[in-house]
């Protein structure tokens, strides 16, 4: 942000708002997409916008429930995205506070980070359970949910931005 664009104060986050955007990330998991390796995990985008942006309300608890919601609705290995879940949780809660300092585009990237760091370990639960390797374009989808990122932050912090009001009488 310049110098000449006021930054914006953020109003608190509503619990429904949360939830209402992990239903409507899990319906987006559950769209049969085609071709279905490039379709980005939009539970897992949205699980590590919640826990950078608020880790006191979003944590392992709600990334585990996710998972098995997750397993259940795509019929995984029941525990896999319970799994990869509450780990990317942790990973974005333990790098939170550092992912906020940057840019949009460089949260971004850290986001790439997570959601590669959380396909692979996905991967690697496949292949302990005796699936093949699925080949190296696996690691589309999660580059693609990263590019998402900067959408993902406009639209979920939406209801939570004031309205620019200028008050001449106020010095500050």
């Amino acid at each position: 942000m310049g110098p000449d664009r006021p930054q914006r104060i953020l109003l608190p986050v509503r619990v429904s708002w949360i939830v209402t955007s992990f239903a409507a990330a899990l319906l987006l998991n559950f769209v049969p997409w085609h071709p279905a390796a490039l379709a980005p995990d939009f539970v897992a985008l949205t699980l590590t916008f919640w826990c950078v942006r608020q880790p006191r309300l979003v944590g392992l608890g709600v990334a585990w429930l996710l998972g098995l919601l997750s397993d259940a609705g795509s019929g995984a290995l029941l525990g896999q995205h319970a799994l990869v879940y509450s780990l990317l949780a942790f990973a974005a809660i333990t790098l939170s506070r550092r992912i906020l300092w940057f840019s949009v585009w460089g949260q971004a990237l850290h986001v790439a980070v997570l959601l590669l760091f959380a396909q692979g370990v996905a991967a690697l639960v496949r292949l302990a359970a005796g699936a093949d390797f699925p080949g190296w374009s696996l690691f589309a989808a999660p580059l693609l949910g990263a590019a998402l990122w900067p959408v993902a932050s406009l639209l979920l912090l939406a209801p939570q931005r004031r309205p620019i009001e200028v008050d001449e009488t106020r010095p500050l």
